[in-house]
């Protein structure tokens, strides 16, 4: 806390405002701390240690420290503005001048700190410490930000920080705070992308949001896309009651128009519309249908006592060698189940050629293709964070509660995927130019 109320002289330092990093005004500290050394400018007089007597005494006088600390730096922040020091016979006739000082209470980790925060005449300053209308510090809307990410309620958020710090935050703070993440989503949204993505993965996670005063369902589809370094990254996020081919080519258009010029490799669920709008936004991508999904698809016509066997005599069709040994497989797979569940094996069928691209790759770039797990793992973290909230009130709540869970899981996505060095040499060779790769 100390260290934040000063920093020396011809630094800028990075502040954090609202989520994002700003670059902080240059301030004249030796208008606070005339000759002091920065030693000096930190050190605790021993004379004031040692009238401390209580746990209450001690964050009291820190208290006291963080005020005059805050007022210290808005004073220089006001002198910086206006271009000379109180007092300064140059700041006569300057066309604006000192007006004052306004009453504020910031809550904070160390309570609630009274302020005078300082007015010029013509009400043009703006401090970065304190800005107009905060009325709450930084530490403290972060930490509500953080609760709310983890799943937390606003009525177990407001009565936490009331315990912690001994702060009132009603709700409706609670909501407005995390509400200031929209405008993060938004930049976010638009963020510009990698021109090429080896594979992309794209599925939905399906939330309850209240809509004219009815409860329903809308899924918020993610897509997850893989860089040349080997790390993944969430691309974005649209929410939609349906799907279409309509609705998927909106949302490739999306990322074309914000800088991704090719996908060798889309691996997705059989999404309604999905495969006609990738080939029409990337006519030279590579589709791969989900075996996991379609596995799952076609045990549900089948009766429980035949599952286990079924699924058996399934694993020689999707583990197969090659895709020849695979179709080879279907059909004696065809011969034993086809007059029970003629269904199931239609739809392998119907989906052949893009159930059974990977058969085209090795067995390191297969075992990342041939399912959209890697997606289906950010929407269980999703729902992990989500839990506490089983009803929206609108779109946006949802949005901002999905957001906040995926920055916390894109934090741990830090190292390459498996195997990555023979990934990237069988992608460049299977590929060639089309990688990107210098």
């Amino acid at each position: 806390m100390v260290a934040a109320l000063g920093t020396p002289t011809g630094l800028e330092p990075e502040i954090e405002l609202k989520g994002r990093l700003v670059k902080q005004k240059k301030f004249n500290f030796n208008l606070i701390s005339s000759n002091m050394s920065e030693n000096e400018l930190f050190k605790i007089p021993e004379e004031a240690l040692k009238k401390i007597k209580t746990q209450e005494e001690f964050e009291s006088y820190f208290q006291e420290l963080y005020k005059q600390g805050v007022e210290a730096l808005l004073k220089a922040e006001i002198s910086e503005h206006l271009g000379y020091p109180k007092h300064d016979p140059s700041g006569k006739n300057s066309g604006n001048s000192r007006n004052g000082a306004s009453r504020k209470t910031l809550k904070t980790n160390l309570g609630e700190v009274p302020l005078e925060v300082p007015r010029d005449r013509n009400a043009t300053f703006d401090p970065i410490i304190v800005p107009k209308h905060q009325r709450m510090s930084q530490k403290i809307e972060h930490a509500i930000i953080t609760m709310y990410s983890r799943g937390m309620s606003t009525r177990d958020i407001e009565a936490t920080i009331k315990e912690i710090y001994g702060v009132e935050v009603s709700e409706g703070s609670v909501s407005n705070i995390t509400s200031a993440v929209l405008e993060d989503i938004k930049e976010w949204q638009q963020r510009p992308l990698e021109p090429v993505y080896f594979v992309v993965w794209m599925d939905g996670i399906v939330v309850k949001v209240r809509q004219n005063g009815k409860v329903q369902g809308k899924t918020i589809y993610l897509m997850i896309g893989l860089k040349q370094t080997g790390l993944k990254e969430v691309l974005g996020m649209w929410i939609s009651e349906t799907e279409s081919a309509s609705f998927w080519l909106n949302v490739l258009t999306d990322i074309k128009a914000r800088g991704v010029k090719d996908i060798l490799i889309a691996s997705t669920d059989n999404l309604t519309g999905i495969r006609q709008a990738i080939k029409s936004a990337f006519p030279n991508t590579i589709t791969q249908l989900c075996v996991v999904h379609q596995i799952r698809n076609s045990i549900k016509y089948v009766v429980w006592k035949d599952r286990k066997q079924f699924l058996s005599d399934l694993k020689y069709v999707y583990g197969a060698i090659n895709r020849d040994m695979a179709y080879d497989a279907l059909d004696e797979f065809a011969k034993k189940w086809g007059s029970k569940y003629a269904y199931a094996i239609k739809s392998w069928r119907d989906n052949w050629d893009e159930l059974t691209a990977y058969f085209d790759y090795p067995q390191e770039i297969r075992r990342i293709i041939y399912t959209t797990n890697a997606i289906e793992s950010l929407n269980s973290s999703i729902r992990k964070y989500t839990k506490t909230k089983t009803v929206f009130p609108d779109d946006q709540a949802a949005l901002k509660a999905v957001y906040l869970a995926i920055a916390n899981v894109e934090k741990k996505w830090t190292y390459p995927v498996r195997d990555w060095g023979s990934v990237i040499n069988q992608l460049i060779i299977k590929f060639e130019d089309r990688c990107g790769v210098l």
